[in-house]
């Protein structure tokens, strides 16, 4: 898909897109199946804008489905006492999946755009093996205890050890064109903000009352729950890259 070219990444982002849009609906309006439905299709579209290679059509298309979305609502009221917090649910999902999900789509248009996909991809996948070892093995104090009472400090810095691992590797191998503060910079910013999704998706969950988003993946969850990493490294990548990378 990385190899395939920007529309068919962007087919399978979309997809990607509707299953965890349907997944949040499930966990937060579980009774609003109209609007899963609506937007699932509303998101994936989301996720083709940066095709169009003007920026501003982004923030239309999501100024146009606030709006859209807050008349559907407005005119779909099951409890008043419920409204706003509805409200509040069914714009998180566009904000939290496909806006943050766009941007892999901006940065595989970007000069060097796969290597970078491929550098987000190791620095999640090192960061969640080294953090889950060294936790294991060195694991004492809690990092959030109310958020994600099983991750520990000691398995944050093993991450982040990890995922500077992973930027080491992809210098040494298919992405020369990092330099030493890229390779450092980008293994602790994106390792940490990945981290941080990780731990807002469990309070998400823990706030929902659910252990997973999902089931689609057999032993591993939902969708959100192998993605919430990347929705959060996706755009720090991206502004890093436009702003700071000279290679």
């Amino acid at each position: 898909m990385l190899k395939g070219g920007t529309l068919l990444f962007a087919c399978l982002l979309a997809l990607l897109s509707a299953i965890g849009i349907a997944e949040f609906y499930r966990m937060a309006l579980p009774e609003r199946k109209l609007e899963l439905f609506l937007a699932a299709l509303a998101g994936s579209a989301l996720i083709f804008i940066p095709l169009a290679g003007n920026d501003r059509l982004i923030l239309s298309g999501i100024g146009l489905l606030f709006i859209l979305f807050s008349l559907l609502f407005l005119f779909r009221v099951s409890s008043i006492d419920t409204a706003a917090n509805e409200v509040a649910f069914a714009l998180l999902a566009f904000i939290y999946i496909p806006f943050l999900l766009m941007h892999l789509v901006l940065l595989r248009q970007t000069h060097y755009g796969t290597e970078w996909l491929f550098v987000i991809m190791l620095i999640v996948m090192t960061n969640d093996s080294a953090a889950y070892y060294a936790g294991s093995a060195f694991g004492k104090h809690r990092l959030y205890q109310l958020v994600s009472p099983k991750k520990s400090i000691e398995g944050a810095v093993g991450g982040l050890i990890g995922s500077l691992g992973g930027t080491i590797l992809a210098k040494a191998t298919f992405f020369p064109q990092l330099s030493l503060v890229d390779v450092v910079a980008t293994a602790l910013v994106v390792g940490m903000v990945g981290q941080a999704g990780d731990l807002f998706e469990s309070l998400l969950k823990r706030s929902f009352g659910v252990k997973d988003s999902g089931t689609i993946i057999p032993g591993h969850g939902g969708v959100l729950d192998r993605m919430d990493s990347i929705l959060f490294a996706a755009p720090i990548t991206y502004y890093y890259v436009l702003f700071f990378f000279r290679g």
